[in-house]
């Protein structure tokens, strides 16, 4: 072999090492695990109504599954999220292997969950905290863990940031470095917004189920419109994806929006925040239902007075809201599932995995439901919440006796300055 042919050999042996592009394999495409009494049922259609059908039922049966979960409770609920977290991180991770299974990075994925498990204790913990605060008074090693949680959280964290670094080897830095951005890019986008939805449960069920069933119902309807109507194709990174659906889903989510907001709105069980009862052990969801969930009278403008004929409507706030948060989900949060879209084909696969048949994976499901969450998280933030009573008086109780009684001499002081308790009022008692 002539010196030139050596040159040549050597730059591609180093081009195949270094970039990813030229050695990135096409991930396992899904296979076929549709329910075999399906595919007798269904022997015969042609491939586009099979799968109509098979997506159809298989979206009823998830339906019913999620009112039964519902029906189960808060803490059923905030189980299903963080086992429908644990299973998108490790659709995400397994195509981050799969992809660059060629260079054997034995250490990859156990550090990957060893994060997740780092990241899901530091949430979970700062959650414990928040609403516990009474069950962790009582217990003394829960103190301690409360009291030093964030240490505690980023002397784990730095451990698994040592293995890493220790795990570093000859010849591959560049693609180790790729995995650690990839799991961290994992973990925020699945971890973190993962434990804003249950953060929104805690401010009131309708604010986990509603958003939720509106992206849910949006993605339906966007389906139904697109299938029938659909002719003007929306985005490329969806080819099936239609502006007849799209406009379709948005019109119709927001009627149901509305009217699934009154619906719920007028029970306790679904409006009342979800506070852990220290005397009974359980969580409870009763509560005097706040401004938003009581019905008002509202004025029609002139314009839709002569039009419909009347003055005044009487409407629950939050059926306002839903509009608000309808739109989001109608207009925005598809934005979710073409981003998916967009890292599916770059990485060359159909879905991220194939757990549902006819859907792909638990990812294909949740995209647009992380970046909803967000949504409402903020928009909770920014235009429903004031200050908790309840949540207040649960970091207070964790407090020590004497920080107890600065706070409860300054608030007496404060009181009676603005004239709302009499200067006696106290000692008489």
């Amino acid at each position: 072999m002539e010196m030139t042919d050596w040159a040549c050999w050597g730059r591609w042996r180093q081009t195949e090492i270094w970039s990813p592009k030229l050695t990135l394999r096409r991930s396992p495409q899904s296979t076929d695990n549709t329910p075999e009494c399906l595919n007798k049922a269904l022997k015969g259609l042609s491939s586009r109504w099979k799968n109509w059908w098979i997506r159809g039922i298989l979206s009823l049966t998830m339906i019913s599954g999620f009112f039964l979960i519902i029906y189960l409770g808060p803490v059923m609920l905030i189980l299903v999220v963080m086992t429908i977290q644990i299973k998108c991180f490790q659709e995400i991770i397994t195509i981050g292997y799969r992809v660059y299974h060629s260079y054997e990075l034995k250490w990859f994925r156990t550090l990957s969950w060893y994060f997740l498990i780092c990241v899901n204790y530091f949430f979970y913990g700062e959650t414990v905290a928040d609403y516990f605060g009474v069950f962790v008074q009582r217990e003394e090693p829960l103190q301690f863990l409360v009291r030093y949680h964030r240490f505690i959280s980023f002397a784990l964290y730095l451990a698994g940031f040592c293995m890493f670094v220790l795990s570093l080897v000859k010849r591959h830095y560049r693609l180790q470095f790729y995995m650690f951005a990839w799991t961290h890019v994992t973990l925020l986008i699945v971890v973190t917004q993962s434990h804003l939805v249950i953060q929104n449960l805690f401010e009131g069920m309708i604010w986990f189920i509603v958003p939720i069933s509106i992206v849910i119902c949006n993605d339906i309807m966007a389906y139904l419109f697109g299938f029938f109507f659909g002719r003007t194709p929306l985005i490329k990174l969806s080819p099936k994806k239609t502006w007849e659906g799209f406009i379709g889903g948005f019109f119709l989510t927001v009627v149901f929006a509305f009217i699934f907001a009154y619906l719920l709105a007028q029970y306790q069980y679904f409006v009342c925040p979800v506070e852990y009862d220290s005397e009974t052990n359980r969580f409870a969801v009763e509560c005097q239902p706040a401004e938003i969930f009581v019905m008002h009278e509202y004025t029609l403008p002139a314009v839709l007075q002569k039009t419909l004929r009347w003055k005044t409507v009487r409407l629950y706030p939050f059926q306002i809201h839903s509009i608000a948060l309808s739109s989001f989900g109608s207009l925005i949060g598809p934005f979710g599932g073409f981003f998916a879209s967009g890292f599916k084909r770059a990485f060359k696969i159909k879905d991220f995995a194939n757990t549902i048949p006819g859907h792909g994976g638990i990812m294909d499901r949740f995209d647009c439901q992380y970046l909803m969450a967000t949504f409402v998280h903020v928009y909770i933030a920014s235009f429903i919440r004031g200050p908790n009573p309840s949540k207040v008086l649960q970091q207070l109780l964790v407090l020590q006796p004497e920080q107890q009684l600065s706070i409860f001499y300054t608030l007496r002081s404060h009181l009676r300055e603005r004239g709302i308790l009499p200067p006696t009022a106290v000692e008489g008692q």
